[in-house]
């Protein structure tokens, strides 16, 4: 086997006891326990190596579909509750407003999010690597529930407006959303296996798509349920004035909302019972005998901490602390590992490029219903009618643009390789908004459909997702979820840049006069809005040539431990022949 290094045997053979110590609980005929064949093994560093190595050589099979479910799920619900607030704006109007809801109010209600998500990533990325993931899991995802909850009961009072009391909840909902980001990517990475990890972080993020999906499904419903309400009114601010209509408008998004916390209850128990990565056992607590019966737990499927000898593990601890060769994470490292460039542009490139990507993509995605009506698929004859069209076309959106795209990446990402896909995607969003904003006078509202149609693609099968995928792979473990975090956080800062800015300019030189002929006169601005993300694109562009290619290398590879970790593909594996991958052992 052509440059395979089969692995050093221990300088001195372990005793039957300290075998039996370092042993664990656990396995049988179905579940072959993976921890007890490394339990000869003496040096940490190599029981360090032969662990990871069974995460990272693992054949794709049903934990890891597991691993993608309940993460995926918290994206699910972070996607829903961001993207439903832009359905339900319409209706805080109606209920509260006389008809229309104040431009501030709707721009406040919709940057909330993103505010206290920029909180979120920073807050939970850096407290992940400090306290671990396993501590963290499952906290945010009681925030979201709990908020959620807590929007669907809000109304106006004498002393608080309901604009202020959802602003609130919502600002505290986004710090958990923003908490899922950084820990459900680092955790579904840190137990991927290699040749899957792509595939596995984008179909977690994937579930934005069916999160949007759900939003528009769920108007559809609500709006069918309560249609002979609805059709009483001719438009919204007639609709306000009407008792049985304005009521059911107010129970359509609570109902709306308080759907949100649906999902998230659902996925709880599992993430608050999953067991703490290897990695950060192994690197962060160094607990080696904690992280290969962890590894033991996950490979076979369970739930919970594993079950190990308490004196074994304490003695195994002490031993690791002087022997591992992995460094130890403090500020002082921190900054000594960003001062040099190498890591610093990885770093940049990641922050950079998903903070141009979110200008636009949230600038759109929380607009859709200006976008529908710029292009004539809205409006109605009754507030029924103006609803239904506003969720059928949103379902179109969804379903022609986002949850194809996201697919399509997961699909691309592991064999065409992340850079690739995203430096196409930018390429391709470039060339569609300038279409759209060079041209958005000529174009019919067809031509302007499939154009946005095809940009929401080209967003979720590119940047959209590799944005989310990269960070959670290309920095050392103890500093992974903290680096995820900022990159998140700087997406964020884009998204609420496009809702403060871009939101009040694309009704400049507005004419209510001739926007009944031709809607998009109701948001002229549009057109250099389109070519400003153009501009925006391009960038985004540039700023992926500092990021790395990370498809079918080790999260020590990228990390820049590979001198400590090597490439555990195969140590004495015949699969190290097959993949024809060398062990630098």
């Amino acid at each position: 086997m052509s440059g395979v290094i089969t692995q050093e045997q221990p300088a001195r053979e372990l005793t039957a006891t300290e075998v039996k110590n370092n042993m664990t609980s656990g396995g049988n005929a179905a579940f072959h326990n993976y921890n007890n064949d490394f339990a000869h093994v003496a040096d940490p560093n190599e029981r360090r190596r032969l662990a990871l190595a069974e995460i990272d050589k693992a054949p794709f099979g049903w934990y890891h579909i597991r691993a993608i479910v309940v993460a995926g799920i918290g994206f699910f619900t972070d996607s829903y509750d961001i993207f439903a607030i832009g359905l339900v704006t319409s209706m805080l109007g109606i209920v509260y407003f006389g008809g229309t809801i104040p431009a501030d109010s709707d721009t406040t209600i919709k940057v909330a999010t993103s505010a206290g998500t920029v909180v979120g990533q920073i807050g939970f990325g850096a407290l992940a690597d400090v306290v671990g993931r396993k501590r963290m899991y499952g906290v945010e995802l009681i925030i979201i529930i709990f908020t959620t909850l807590a929007q669907a009961l809000s109304s106006n009072s004498p002393g608080m407006s309901v604009v202020g009391l959802i602003t609130f909840w919502r600002i505290l909902m986004g710090i958990g959303i923003g908490g899922d980001y950084p820990l459900s990517a680092i955790i579904t990475s840190e137990f991927a296996t290699t040749k899957w990890r792509g595939f596995m972080m984008n179909a977690v993020f994937a579930m934005q798509g069916i999160g949007q999906l759900a939003a528009g499904i769920l108007l559809l419903i609500v709006t069918a349920g309560f249609k002979d309400s609805l059709s009483l009114a001719s438009k919204t601010s007639v609709c306000s004035t009407t008792p049985a209509c304005v009521e059911s408008v107010d129970k359509m998004w609570r109902i709306i909302v308080g759907f949100g916390a649906v999902p998230g209850c659902i996925a709880l128990y599992f993430r608050l019972t999953i067991p703490e990565t290897p990695r950060y056992t192994f690197d962060v607590e160094r607990d080696v005998q904690k992280a290969v019966g962890d590894v033991e737990t996950y490979r076979t499927g369970k739930w919970g901490d594993s079950k190990i000898d308490e004196v074994a593990r304490v003695q195994a601890k002490v031993q690791a602390q002087a022997q591992l060769d992995v460094p130890k994470a403090s500020w002082s490292d921190f900054a000594r590992h960003y001062r040099q460039w190498k890591n610093l542009k990885v770093l940049l490139g990641c922050a950079l490029s998903w903070f141009f990507l979110d200008v636009a993509f949230y600038g759109l995605g929380l607009n859709n219903s200006i976008i529908l009506n710029a292009i004539g698929w809205s409006g109605g004859s009754d507030v029924y009618k103006i609803y239904y069209n506003t969720a059928v076309g949103n379902l179109i959106l969804v379903l022609a643009g986002a949850v194809p795209g996201y697919w399509v990446s997961a699909c691309l990402i592991d064999t065409v390789g992340r850079k690739p896909v995203q430096l196409f995607g930018f390429f391709m969003l470039t060339l569609l908004f300038c279409i759209i904003g060079f041209d958005f006078w000529n174009l019919s509202g067809g031509a302007l459909m499939a154009l946005y149609t095809l940009s929401q693609f080209f967003f979720n099968a590119g940047p959209n997702s590799t944005t989310f995928v990269v960070p959670g792979e290309c920095f050392p473990t103890r500093y992974r979820s903290t680096s995820h975090g900022i990159s998140a956080a700087s997406g964020k800062v884009g998204a609420i840049i496009a809702q403060v800015v871009f939101g009040p300019l694309r009704t400049i030189g507005a004419d209510a006069t001739l926007a009944k002929s031709d809607p998009r006169w109701s948001t002229p601005w549009l057109a250099h809005i389109m070519e400003i993300f153009a501009l925006v694109m391009l960038l985004g562009f540039f700023s992926t040539l500092l990021i790395p290619e990370t498809a079918r290398k080790t999260l020590e590879e990228l990390g820049g431990e590979e001198d400590i970790s090597g490439s555990y593909e195969g140590v004495s594996n015949e699969k190290t022949a097959e993949e024809g991958r060398a062990s630098p052992l």
